[in-house]
C-alpha cells in the first residue's frame, strides 16, 4: 500500500498499472495526475493478509489547488500471484 502511495505522489503511473490486478486495472489515461494535486500523507489503519489476500484499510490526505484537503478513507483487496501483490479494488468509506 505504502509503494503504491508513493506512486500516486510521483505520478508514476507505469508502477500503478504494474501492481493493479489485470482483472480490474483501468487503462492508463484515467490515473494520469493532476499537477494540482498535493499529496498530504498515508496512515495504514490495519492491514490483514490470509493466504493470497489481504485487506488493508487506510487513510489518504491530499489538496487539490487552493482547495480544503481531502481525506481518502478506503478498503482496499490485493491478491498475491507469482509471488506479487496486485491491487484488486477498494471501497470508501
Amino acid at each position: 500500500m505504502r509503494s503504491r502511495y508513493s506512486a500516486y505522489v510521483r505520478g508514476d503511473v507505469a508502477y500503478l498499472l504494474a501492481t493493479w490486478h489485470a482483472d480490474t486495472r483501468p487503462d492508463a489515461a484515467s490515473l494520469a495526475p493532476d499537477p494540482a494535486t498535493r499529496w498530504l500523507g498515508l496512515e495504514v489503519k490495519r492491514a490483514v493478509e490470509d493466504g493470497d489476500t489481504a485487506v488493508v484499510e487506510f487513510v489518504a490526505r491530499f489538496k487539490v489547488g487552493g482547495q480544503p484537503a481531502v481525506r481518502l478513507h478506503e478498503t482496499s483487496r490485493f491478491v498475491r500471484e507469482d509471488g506479487c501483490w496486485f491491487y484488486v479494488d477498494g471501497a470508501f468509506s
